[in-house]
C-alpha cells in the first residue's frame, strides 16, 4: 500500500513548524502578522524539507485571487524559501483556491490550501479577528491546512 505525502515526510511535517525568529522576520518584512503570511511560511517550510532549500534552483508558481489578504501568501514564501519577484522564481497567477506549485529540477510538490480553511479566512471582518487567526495557525498541523501532491516535473 502506497503511504501519503503526510506520512512518508513525517519529520518535514514536525520541521513545518513556523518558529518565533522565522515569524518575526515576517512580520517586519510584510509589515503585519497575517493568516495567509502563516500559510505561506508554512507551505515554504514544507517545500523545503522536501525539497531541499535552494534560492536559485526552486520555482514557485502560487495560483489565487491577486489582491490582499489572498497574496500576502508570497511573502511568508519568499521569507522562507528565498524564491523572489526579482530572481523571477516565484510567480503569482489569478486563481480561485489557493495552491503552491514548488518545483525542483525533475521534482514537484503541490501544496492546495483545504476548502473548508479558505472558507474560514474569506470571512474574516477585522485585522484583529485576522491576527487571531494567524494566531491560531502558527500552531495548527500543516495536514489539516494543506493537500499535499508530488509530482513529477514536467519540461
Amino acid at each position: 500500500m502506497k503511504k501519503s505525502i503526510h506520512e512518508r515526510n513525517e519529520k518535514a511535517l514536525l520541521n513545518s513548524d513556523v518558529t518565533g525568529k522565522i515569524l518575526e522576520e515576517a512580520v517586519k518584512f510584510h509589515g503585519h502578522l497575517g493568516p495567509f503570511l502563516i500559510l505561506g511560511l508554512k507551505a515554504g517550510l514544507f517545500a523545503n524539507k522536501i525539497l531541499g532549500k535552494d534560492c536559485f534552483e526552486v520555482y514557485t508558481t502560487v495560483e489565487t485571487q491577486p489582491y490582499p489578504p489572498f497574496s500576502c501568501v508570497l511573502d511568508g514564501i519568499q521569507i522562507v524559501t528565498g524564491c523572489t519577484m526579482g530572481k523571477r522564481n516565484i510567480k503569482l497567477r489569478k486563481g480561485k483556491h489557493l495552491m503552491i506549485t514548488f518545483t525542483r529540477g525533475k521534482k514537484r510538490l503541490k501544496i492546495s490550501l483545504k476548502g473548508k480553511v479558505l472558507s474560514e479566512l474569506k470571512d474574516m471582518k477585522s485585522r484583529e479577528e485576522s491576527e487571531n487567526k494567524a494566531n491560531i495557525l502558527i500552531n495548527q498541523p500543516f495536514h489539516e491546512l494543506f493537500n499535499v501532491e508530488e509530482q513529477p516535473a514536467t519540461s
